[in-house]
């Protein structure tokens, strides 16, 4: 869809939840059964164990668990990404060797995190490291409310002329250096995508390869729908569908955990438990309420969409 340049990693790639038993254990089959849906509802990829997969409240050995079933339930069918961010450059390289024991073909990794964050030489040279130790692709993923640092658009470029870099991730917020990195790398197989949900639409349309929206996982029709209209640059489509996007956001905010809700709203859907990793809040009986009235209410919506 977009220009001559073969990109891999583009469209609606959804952060998927980590769907978990009262025991706090990944629901296997419930998990199984959401990968499926996701494919069979149109997204272009998984991004597993990533912050909405509350990937750093599991242990090690579950959260590799949850990466190799992804893996496993996908069968190639959409590429996966992995996140393998960690505290420092030796452990980053660590979980990186074991996801390529998982058969993983693609990382994301995070500057570190739980660190002063001195310079941004430092997040180069973890970069740098990391390509080094490994062939397979790796994702720059930039989330500063969760590390503490924002890599900046010069530092991205910069460390997407390493080996294996296949693209970036921001969940910034920062849209005018993300449009940066866009301008720079948007005709090469560098693959851009979006991280903050309403931002996305307006970056597909302004040339970025997609976007990683939480919700897609319990739309995904919705918004596979909204990057196709986007990527073919019908303006007044996008517009319209992303006032659907916008008030699925809203889902988000109502309640004071957003990965509570996010993980009851797809729990709507009968695969999983909405049940996050202890100590987070969850979702109250009245936000359910909402979350329940606006999910009605988009469906309705969508299948308005859905018929012109």
């Amino acid at each position: 869809m977009k220009g001559s340049v073969k990109k891999h990693y583009q469209g609606i790639i959804p952060p998927i939840i980590t769907p978990i038993d009262r025991h706090e254990r990944v629901d296997e089959e419930g998990f199984c059964k959401l990968v499926d849906f996701c494919i069979e509802g149109g997204v272009d990829g998984i991004f597993v164990a990533g912050s909405n997969g509350e990937t750093m409240s599991m242990s090690q050995s579950e959260r590799d668990r949850a990466i190799s079933i992804v893996l496993r339930q996908a069968g190639g069918r959409v590429p996966v990404i992995a996140g393998i961010m960690d505290t420092s450059t030796a452990r980053v390289i660590d979980n990186l060797k074991r996801l390529e024991q998982l058969g993983g073909t693609c990382a994301a990794v995070t500057p570190v995190f739980y660190d002063r964050h001195t310079s941004q030489d430092e997040t180069i040279r973890h970069f740098e490291a990391i390509c080094k130790a490994s062939s397979i692709d790796i994702f720059i993923y930039n989330i500063p409310l969760f590390t503490g640092e924002n890599i900046r658009a010069d530092t991205v470029l910069r460390i997407a002329q390493f080996d294996h870099i296949a693209g970036y991730k921001d969940s910034s917020g920062s849209y005018g250096a993300f449009a940066q990195v866009v301008a720079e790398l948007g005709a090469t197989s560098f693959c851009c995508l979006q991280g903050v949900t309403p931002l996305g639409l307006p970056s597909v349309l302004m040339g970025a390869d997609g976007f990683v929206p939480t919700l897609a996982a319990r739309f995904p029709r919705l918004f596979a729908m909204a990057y196709r209209a986007a990527a073919r640059r019908d303006v007044a489509r996008t517009v319209a569908l992303d006032a659907l996007v916008r008030e699925s956001s809203k889902i988000l905010s109502m309640s004071k955990n957003a990965t509570a809700a996010a993980k009851y709203a797809i729990s709507t859907l009968g695969f999983t438990r909405p049940d996050v990793y202890a100590p987070q809040d969850f979702v109250l009986p009245e936000e359910q309420t909402r979350i329940d009235r606006q999910i009605a209410w988009l469906e309705e919506q969508l299948s308005k969409e859905e018929a012109i």
